[in-house]
């Protein structure tokens, strides 16, 4: 089956969700593909400081708001992975799970997801003790022991929810002093259960049928010790959502997206907003900002065409 549209937004996420609304009500026919959830990242997140409206907000709660924006103003939701974008004529041609797509401009909004450790045992025991989300599985483990890895806002804010449900919280971070907002920090220095271990890196995970114990590394005095746990949540940075690119949209080292300053790769009419492209910064309002602009340029493009 094929259908046509003015402009394909590739994500709903938060740059996805702002870049759809905004070409939908400038009159585009717009459809916003998502292979997850809606929302992005931020779903995951308890309180997004500042939410559009300048004041603390959940991540669902944002990614609702936006949401439903995008819907009044005419976006299609589409649900499948992309599995290619290639040119077509004049346009683009963009697959997804068999079917294709065809645009006028197509906006690359697919995000990023949490880096995994790559360590033994971080795949085996996905679901059995390894989760990216402490909302989602905190619960699970409620009374018991875990370990989050990072020193970020994400990793702060997720040890600060296990904090709440868990008896011990294990923090491993491998430098000396935490990289988030030092609220985040302060809350986590003053819970009694919480314990931080600086210049430390998890080795490995072992245990039967779920995770039972990690191996960590002191990086100072190059000594490892085992600690009993019962999950493990890592936050250790994002690579961005780029596999199903070819070649002919450049990106950077890290698998970014690279575009100029009006957000336009070397091919004409195809853009890219928020975490994948490569100049975009982490906060929200680089994604909001982004979403506003991708659009904009989407707009001009397809009008001028």
């Amino acid at each position: 089956m094929e259908r046509a549209w003015d402009v394909i937004v590739i994500g709903a996420g938060v740059a996805g969700l702002t870049s759809a609304g905004e070409t939908a009500a400038a009159g585009l026919r717009t459809a916003c593909i998502e292979s997850l959830m809606f929302g992005g990242l931020i779903v995951n997140v308890n309180e997004l400081n500042p939410g559009l409206d300048g004041a603390a907000v959940s991540g669902v709660d944002l990614a609702s708001e936006l949401m439903t924006a995008a819907t009044d103003a005419g976006v299609e939701s589409l649900s499948g992975t992309v599995e290619m974008v290639e040119r077509n004529g004049d346009g683009f041609a963009v697959r997804v799970d068999g079917d294709v797509h065809t645009a006028r401009s197509v906006i690359l909004a697919s995000g990023a997801r949490l880096k995994r450790l790559g360590i033994p045992g971080e795949e085996e025991y996905e679901g059995r003790g390894v989760s990216q989300c402490a909302d989602c599985d905190g619960p699970l483990f409620a009374g018991k022991d875990v370990i989050v890895v990072g020193g970020g806002d994400s990793a702060l804010q997720e040890a600060l929810t296990l904090a709440g449900l868990c008896s011990t919280v294990y923090v491993a971070h491998r430098d000396d002093a935490f990289t988030g907002t030092p609220t985040f920090v302060d809350e986590l220095k003053s819970c009694s259960n919480v314990t931080i271990l600086w210049n430390t890196v998890v080795e490995r995970l072992e245990g039967e049928e779920h995770v039972e114990r990690a191996i960590v590394w002191d990086t100072k005095t190059n000594t490892s010790r085992e600690l009993a746990c019962s999950a493990m949540f890592a936050y250790i940075g994002l690579e961005p959502n780029s596999d199903y690119l070819d070649g002919d949209v450049p990106r950077d080292e890290h698998g970014r997206i690279v575009t100029d300053g009006s957000l336009q790769t070397p091919i004409p009419g195809l853009f890219a907003a928020g975490v994948v492209r490569a100049q975009c910064g982490g906060l929200l309002s680089d994604a909001i900002d982004d979403g506003h602009a991708a659009a904009a340029a989407a707009i001009r493009f397809v009008q001028s065409s």
